[in-house]
């Protein structure tokens, strides 16, 4: 659908170019449209594969080609990417909190909020987004009496939470507050009913009370919902109770949010399986036939 819109207004005579990489996860929504556009002979397109000197010396786009191509990702001698291995679950999400919340920082000199993001395959489960969400506030954020706080259903927001915007608000900041949007609560009054977080874009936004349920915690998140954003520093816990969703294009689509450095947390098998995998089956769109 949004293709079909962005079709529509480009004016005859003008050029459009698309830019992407179509190994990452599909789109949500139905269609795979940079795909077929590639598979569809009449479209003239470049296709990067090289990888030069410079990128050549990060274990993070060195791995990323390996996994693309269905290869292990090298473990041993590299200064960004590392695994630690566990094979039990629950030891998984105690050992991810410990890495992103203590390792990370010491050696790396990283915030554990600002610059390390956990990405999971599956948001229920022991090592997924929800559970690792409140381990890791308790590590970074715990609860202090005296210090205001605000429950909404399951969730307890503090000061010093991170936190993601879950829907389009266009009547919020100077230009609205999109989905996916990151941010820090800066300060939350429990007699005023208001919390205001600083997002990512360096701006202030105040919410009231009545409103945070377009707020979710962002320590922690799923692949799907980090698609098109980026981060310093990924921590990906990869486990066998995750079966289903270990997936070679699940793995990228992880490794390629970092910036400058990858931790894989869990099991060698579910690495194995997330690289071996290709995929659960493609889409029938026929649009390729139709460009052809």
């Amino acid at each position: 659908i949004l293709a079909n819109k962005l079709a529509k207004a480009v004016p005859p005579g003008a050029h459009l170019l698309l830019v992407g990489d179509v190994d990452q996860l599909p789109s949500v929504g139905a269609g795979e449209v940079l795909r077929d556009l590639l598979a569809a002979p009449t479209i003239p397109r470049v296709r990067l594969t090289q990888i030069f000197r410079q990128a050549a010396q990060s274990g993070v786009v060195t791995n990323a080609h390996r996994i693309n191509a269905g290869r292990p990702p090298l473990l041993e001698g590299l200064p960004d990417f590392f695994l630690f291995a566990c094979d039990d679950t629950d030891a998984t999400a105690a050992l991810t909190v410990d890495v992103a919340c203590t390792r990370i920082p010491a050696k790396f000199r990283l915030d554990p909020r600002r610059d390390v993001q956990v990405l999971t395959p599956m948001h229920r489960g022991p090592a997924g987004a929800g559970a690792l969400n409140t381990l890791l506030q308790q590590h970074l954020t715990p609860h202090r009496e005296g210090q205001p706080e605000r429950r909404m259903g399951g969730r307890v927001f503090r000061i010093g939470d991170k936190v993601t915007q879950i829907r389009n608000n266009y009547d919020k900041g100077q230009a609205g507050v999109f989905n996916g949007t990151l941010g820090i609560v800066t300060a939350l009054s429990t007699e005023e009913q208001t919390l205001t977080v600083r997002t990512d874009e360096d701006e202030s936004i105040d919410y009231d009370f009545d409103e945070l349920d377009e707020l979710a915690h962002a320590y922690a998140m799923t692949i799907h919902r980090s698609q098109g954003s980026e981060y310093p520093a990924v921590v990906i816990p990869l486990t066998t109770s995750a079966w289903m969703m270990l997936q070679r294009n699940l793995l990228y689509t992880a490794v390629t949010r970092a910036k400058q450095l990858v931790v894989l947390v869990g099991s060698r098998r579910a690495l194995a399986a997330a690289v071996r995998t290709v995929g659960a089956g493609r889409r029938h769109t026929a649009l390729d036939h139709r460009l052809t």
